[in-house]
């Protein structure tokens, strides 16, 4: 077992991919901590287990603040340290740390309201999934997008490639349209097709740009009854906790 585990680091350090490895392995485990002690802070049987981080004046520190700061510190760090083993390696996992804090509140980006226990914070669910999903790609290998290292064309046009792939991968996200957004990252005709179709009622691209006539056909083609629905849902309860009824706080400025 050990001559196993070995060899496959050894492989990992040969193609440069443990740095990778290391920040999915990083990302899942803080993703899987946080998310099941959010759950256990929940529970009103489990009053003793420490909760969110909130001063005296009412500011409430989220712990996506925690995985920024480490996302900031350790990457700026990682990218000083690149060769230099152990460090970079501590780097990595410091990084996945900190997506993992940072992506178990993605619905707090998209909604700007602490929705982490409502019907919306199910998408940071679903980003944890595209997110790791993607990592396990390209540590295996695949890639979207070429990134040739000759002529300023060729490298211009990678880049113009990149952007118009992440608008429509975010597009389709916006939507709520995560199938075509996750696998239309590694194939760009899913991701146009995604994006030009219409977006679920709830999604914030609905919310944010469909009239009542657009809303009413939405709400048509995605009633909330779908058996497909149920079966994602239950999925994402079991995985990040049942939704509760309450209404979402609206954020306020500081």
């Amino acid at each position: 077992m050990g001559s196993a585990l070995s060899e496959f680091w050894n492989d990992l350090v040969a193609d440069d991919r443990q740095g990778i490895f290391l920040v999915l392995v990083a990302f899942l485990g803080a993703f899987a901590f946080i998310r099941t002690s959010a759950r256990i802070g929940r529970s009103p049987r489990a009053s003793w287990w420490p909760g969110s981080v909130v001063s005296e004046s009412g500011v409430h520190l989220h712990h996506l603040v925690w995985g920024i700061c480490l996302m900031v510190g350790s990457g700026t760090l990682g990218f000083a340290l690149v060769g230099q083993s152990p460090w970079f390696e501590v780097c990595a996992c410091c990084f996945g740390v900190g997506a993992g804090l940072t992506i178990d509140e993605f619905a707090l980006w998209v909604y700007l309201q602490d929705v982490y226990w409502a019907r919306e914070g199910r998408t940071s669910i679903d980003a944890a999934v595209i997110a790791a999903a993607a990592m396990l790609l390209v540590l295996l290998g695949v890639q979207p997008v070429d990134f040739p290292t000759g002529s300023v064309e060729a490298v211009i046009s990678s880049i113009v490639g990149l952007v118009a792939l992440v608008l429509l991968v975010g597009t389709c996200l916006a939507k709520q349209r995560v199938l075509h957004g996750a696998i239309g990252t590694f194939f760009w005709p899913l991701a146009v097709y995604g994006a030009l179709r219409l977006g679920k009622p709830r999604s914030p691209w609905g919310k944010r740009f469909y009239g009542e006539h657009k809303l009413a056909r939405a709400q048509r083609r995605f009633p909330p009854d779908r058996r497909t629905e149920r079966l994602k849902n239950r999925t994402r309860d079991a995985i990040g906790g049942a939704p509760s009824e309450v209404s979402p706080r609206r954020l306020t400025k500081s």
